[in-house]
């Protein structure tokens, strides 16, 4: 690689790093200052709280993670023994014990490990999806790609938690 190529992928990868913590950021924000019983309410229509959207934006960043270092193969969650038997709903609660702060802190080691694990990879590494119903069979996605789903991710589920938050007290995450 010229040193005109490293310089031009370190300053993507910078720039793609940055627009993801930034949108962790939002969310993080969001959440600020919410008790544990704040952060499990459910004051709108949908099933979402505030905790349980940053429990699921983590669990998918350690997801797509495994996913852009290995494949399909190593992206498939170790904690469930198939999707059957998986509360799909509890990735979106605050479920047992678990709190907002334990919940950031897992959170926070997630986006750690992510930035040390893509200084290693290449943003042009290809992997095959999993087969799944809403990707197209035989899609491969790039590291780059992966990031940018990441980015895309996490900036939509902020604003899930903004219109939470507000419904709870009033905070808006801007403005």
């Amino acid at each position: 690689m010229t040193t005109a190529t490293a310089t031009t992928t370190a300053t993507e990868l910078s720039d793609l790093l940055g627009t993801l913590a930034l949108h962790r950021g939002f969310l993080r924000h969001t959440a600020r200052d919410l008790t544990d019983e704040q952060a499990r309410q459910r004051p709108t229509a949908s099933e979402l709280c505030v905790g349980g959207l940053i429990k699921h934006v983590a669990e998918t960043e350690r997801s797509w993670l495994r996913f852009a270092i290995g494949g399909a193969e190593l992206m498939e969650m170790p904690d469930y023994s198939s999707d059957q038997d998986r509360d799909w709903g509890a990735d979106f609660r605050m479920v047992g014990d678990e709190t907002l702060e334990g919940l950031l802190a897992a959170y926070e080691e997630t986006a750690r490990e992510t930035e040390r694990a893509l200084q290693d990879l290449d943003l042009n590494t290809a992997h095959r999806l999993p087969e799944a119903p809403w990707f197209e069979s035989g899609a491969s996605w790039t590291v780059r790609r992966v990031l940018l789903h990441l980015i895309a991710e996490t900036s939509q589920h902020a604003g899930h938690a903004d219109i939470i938050r507000e419904s709870i007290d009033g905070q808006k995450t801007m403005g």
